[in-house]
């Protein structure tokens, strides 16, 4: 049975066992280069073909920017002649629970005929985690991913921000008024196979975190854009309003979603330690790389003008180029094992993440840069444990210690001028991903931030 044989079949297995459990349509989604979701839904009947063939979609899904204009172009982008096809993974078929007509599936886009595509950001993680394996790695990752619940005005036209609850931060009190709401979350995100390590209320009012149990990279990727699925359906079913945005207004907190990585190589994990940090060269090797590459890193982890707008000093988003112990005030925060948990559940903490991201991209820029800094065998700078945003710029330039690019253009320098994540993603995916960076800066030129956030707080 030759591969696209065996595709069909399959897709006819699946067909079957989904019709009969009464769903209708197969939702197939993938990432922009804005973090946003897109999809395509087909009759479940259709899943054979579309198993083998794929659905047609436009390849200037490309050079969508986040208000849905297209940034014409970049090389391969300069009209709209051209498609490509929506591949769904058929491993990764879910029926969602909160919408028990549909099932859920993410899709890698290739070409007319089958071949890869160079803009398709899901390949680009694949390819990554490919190379780690033959180098003898693997990494597990896991995601924090907060949020804003909000109540739903009367008038759909109506973006006042009505907090779902009124708080104390992280107190069991804050989580009473969406009882409901938390509880489909966890049900539902148990039924659609995420595994879910804790959820709470927040720091910022109305927030609420839950968190994704570590897993290998690309069902990690998946399982982010899974959850985000999940809680936006059960906030519909309560009559409630959710924001990943970066930054859903400024009086109010940010939302990072937080990845947590660990590299492991002959079945030890490389980050193994203590509050002394990682026992071993090649761990303090891959904070350095990590830290290396920092300024380019969060180009691809938080690339949004609202990214900008939350990495602010005091804030614990990391605004600052260094790394610490349990600091959650720096970008990279060192979580080390203990007596309790066992060294091995030592991990490093990428704060200067959020929903604008493209998980694909994100995932494999970061692992590109701390598997780098193992390979060349580079050694970081000692630990903070103090905010050097509370230190003057002098004392800070003594230190070595430079503030993370701040604006658009800053991002994209950093980004260009850094082979290894600019690599990572190619001349071709590239240069779409930084005309979508400046087609959003060159449309809130003239705006408010305020107005900015207000425009993208739904987006993602």
């Amino acid at each position: 049975m030759t591969a696209l044989e065996d595709a069909r079949e399959r897709g006819r297995e699946l067909a079957a066992a989904l019709a009969a459990d009464g769903v209708a349509g197969v939702v197939i989604v993938w990432a922009d280069n804005n973090g946003i979701p897109r999809s395509r839904t087909v009759p479940v009947s259709a899943l054979p073909q579309v198993a083998v063939a794929g659905v047609g979609v436009t390849h200037l899904f490309a050079v969508f920017d986040t208000n849905d204009g297209i940034a014409f172009g970049s090389p391969g982008m300069e009209n709209a002649s051209g498609d490509v096809r929506l591949v769904p993974q058929l491993d990764r078929v879910t029926r969602l629970a909160g919408q028990p007509a549909f099932a859920w599936v993410p899709g890698r886009q290739v070409t007319a005929d089958g071949g890869p595509w160079a803009f398709d950001q899901r390949s680009v993680l694949e390819r990554t985690v490919a190379r780690l394996d033959a180098a003898g790695y693997s990494a597990l990752v896991g995601y924090e991913m907060e949020f804003g619940v909000f109540e739903q005005p009367q008038d759909r036209d109506d973006d006042a921000l009505l907090p779902a609850h009124p708080g104390p931060a992280y107190s069991p009190h804050a989580l009473l008024p969406i009882d409901d709401f938390v509880a489909s979350v966890m049900r539902d995100a148990e039924a659609n196979g995420l595994r879910l390590g804790q959820v709470h209320a927040e720091y910022g009012p109305a927030q609420v975190e839950l968190s994704l149990a570590a897993t290998d990279p690309l069902t990690a990727a998946d399982h982010q854009l899974l959850a985000r699925q999940t809680v936006l359906a059960a906030a519909e079913a309560h009559g409630l309003r959710v924001s990943f945005a970066p930054l859903p207004t400024l009086a109010g907190a940010g939302n990072g979603w937080h990845v947590h990585t660990s590299l492991w190589r002959g079945g030890e994990n490389l980050l193994a330690g203590t509050a002394e940090g990682p026992r071993g060269t090649a761990g303090a090797a891959y904070i350095a790389g990590l830290l290396r590459d920092l300024p380019a890193l969060a180009a691809v982890t938080a690339p949004s003008l609202g990214s900008l707008a939350r990495i602010r000093p005091g804030f614990f988003a990391g605004a600052f180029g260094f790394w610490g112990v349990e600091n959650r005030e720096a970008p990279l925060r060192y979580v080390p094992g203990s007596a309790l948990l066992g060294e091995d559940h030592a991990n490093v903490e990428l704060k200067v993440s959020d929903a604008s991201a493209n998980p694909y991209l994100a995932l494999a820029a970061l692992l590109t840069a701390g598997v780098a800094g193992v390979e060349e065998n580079l050694a970081p700078p000692a630990p903070l444990s103090a905010d050097p945003g509370t230190w003057k710029k002098k004392e800070r330039a003594a230190a070595g210690i430079e503030k993370l690019p701040s604006t658009q253009a800053e991002q994209e320098e950093a980004l260009s001028n850094n082979p290894r994540i600019a690599g990572v993603l190619g001349e071709d995916l590239l240069g779409a991903f930084l005309a979508v960076r400046r087609a959003d800066a060159g449309w809130a030129e003239e705006k408010e931030t305020e107005d900015v956030l207000a425009a993208w707080r739904w987006r993602y």
